[in-house]
């Protein structure tokens, strides 16, 4: 086994990742730079072979992140980063022992997601109730958020051709570029109707190639800011606090009030596109929480 250069083998891990993982670009973005930050620890050590990191190297490493109060999630991602660097040169026979094996993965902790009342989610929408081009055309934008729970990025990459039944399913590309179909409630389906009836026509520029469903006042594709932006401004007008309305709060919202209505988890995973249960689990704590606070309010001996 000969010496493997850090230069080479984070590129070769960043080609494993691009070309074999079918992971989001973000996803790649952050394994790639916690990688960095370990060859950086590595490299203040005297070590410039990957082959020559040990265990003991790994675990100071999570101790320096641990030291550095780096939240418990981030340090959970680092392991992951690092666990799948080593064992990619583990793979390639760039390595022969992996340095990680045999430590234990630093608990995520649980993060419970913040959560507006249905109440609030109802006042939010239906301040937005103007005929204009633009009320048209953002009220559609916070019934899909709401009403699908799609992510931002979803949202904004969503054309003439997401919608393969009318206005009853979108179609829509998320992480890893996985395609999932979601149900369109009637509330979004009359709201998209309406947008596209009477208001988009307004955004568009005439450009044939431009199949967007969402258009700017310029006729573009709309950015994560912009649809921020938009949400901010709507939360204000509503005599909400633009600071916890967000398009991710949105999806969120979507998760935990159809779980308190009943839904079932796993459909839940199915229309979030999350690949693992564990992910969508969370809501079930949320839901917890707001059932102990039933309790706590209503019975007699609480």
């Amino acid at each position: 086994m000969g010496v493997i250069g850090f230069a080479e083998a984070v590129d070769s891990f960043a080609a494993a990742l691009a070309l074999e993982r079918g992971l989001a670009e973000k996803t790649q973005e952050a394994y790639l730079r916690d990688v960095r930050a370990l060859v950086r620890f590595l490299r203040r050590r005297g070590i410039e072979d990957a082959a020559a990191a040990s265990r003991a190297d790994m675990t100071s490493y999570l101790d320096v992140l641990r030291q550095e109060s780096k939240r418990a999630s981030s340090r959970a991602r680092a392991f992951t980063s690092i666990k799948e660097f080593f064992a990619h040169l583990k793979s390639m026979r760039l390595i022969a022992v992996d340095p990680r094996e045999g430590l234990e993965a630093p608990k995520k902790g649980l993060v419970l997601p913040k959560i507006l009342p249905e109440e609030a989610i109802q006042r939010l929408v239906d301040s937005v109730n103007g005929m204009d081009p633009r009320d048209l055309r953002d009220r559609a934008i916070l019934e899909l958020l709401y009403g699908c729970g799609l992510r931002v990025s979803e949202l904004c990459d969503l054309t003439l051709e997401s919608f393969p039944d009318g206005a009853e399913l979108v179609r829509c590309t998320g992480k890893g570029s996985k395609d999932r179909i979601v149900p369109i409630g009637h509330a979004a389906g009359d709201a998209i109707v309406r947008y596209l009836s009477s208001a988009r026509g307004t955004f568009w520029r005439g450009d044939n190639a431009e199949r967007h469903l969402f258009l700017t006042r310029l006729g573009k594709k709309f950015t994560r800011m912009g649809v921020f932006k938009i949400l901010k401004q709507r939360a204000a007008a509503a005599g909400l606090d633009p600071s916890v309305v967000s398009p991710h709060v949105l999806r969120h919202c979507f998760a935990s009030h159809l779980l308190a209505h009943g839904a079932d988890i796993r459909a839940i995973q199915e229309m979030l596109g999350h690949s693992s249960i564990s992910t969508t689990q969370v809501y079930t704590h949320v839901d917890q929480s707001r059932l102990g606070d039933i309790h706590r309010k209503y019975h007699p001996r609480a």
